[in-house]
């Protein structure tokens, strides 16, 4: 069956780093789309950022110029690299996937969180001020 597994997160104070990681099995993620969400607490789960499977990218406006999505097709994982993290970055991260080429990347993408067939358990990021 397919599983995601998330790795990478932690505590890391504003201005920090830390690339997230999110390991496939029973799956072949270079012929999917892929993307990343966030849910902080009280709020709902959102996109964050997503890459389709010829390598296309699209962000949340939020991040863009601070997080890095790709891939590792050969080691069938996901990565999100995030830059300049802030205390609003604080939130469970979940990487999530759909059998498609594409992603689905209209203007509330973002929010879409039905479109995705599967995802994993999430790992906690928290940013300290």
């Amino acid at each position: 069956q397919v599983q995601l597994v998330e790795s990478g997160g932690g505590s890391v104070q504003a201005g920090g780093s830390l690339r997230l990681s999110c390991a496939a099995s029973g799956y072949t993620i270079s012929s999917a789309c892929m993307a990343w969400f966030r849910q902080a607490p009280g709020k709902e789960r959102e996109g964050v950022a997503r890459i389709d499977s010829d390598g296309s990218t699209g962000y949340a406006e939020s991040v863009k110029g601070r997080f890095t999505i790709s891939q590792d097709n050969a080691k069938n994982t996901l990565y999100l690299r995030m830059n300049s993290l802030v205390p609003e970055d604080t939130a469970t991260y979940y990487c999530a996937t759909r059998r498609a080429t594409y992603c689905f990347s209209g203007p509330l993408w973002y929010k879409d969180t039905s479109w995705y067939s599967y995802w994993g358990q999430g790992t906690q990021v928290t940013v300290s001020s």
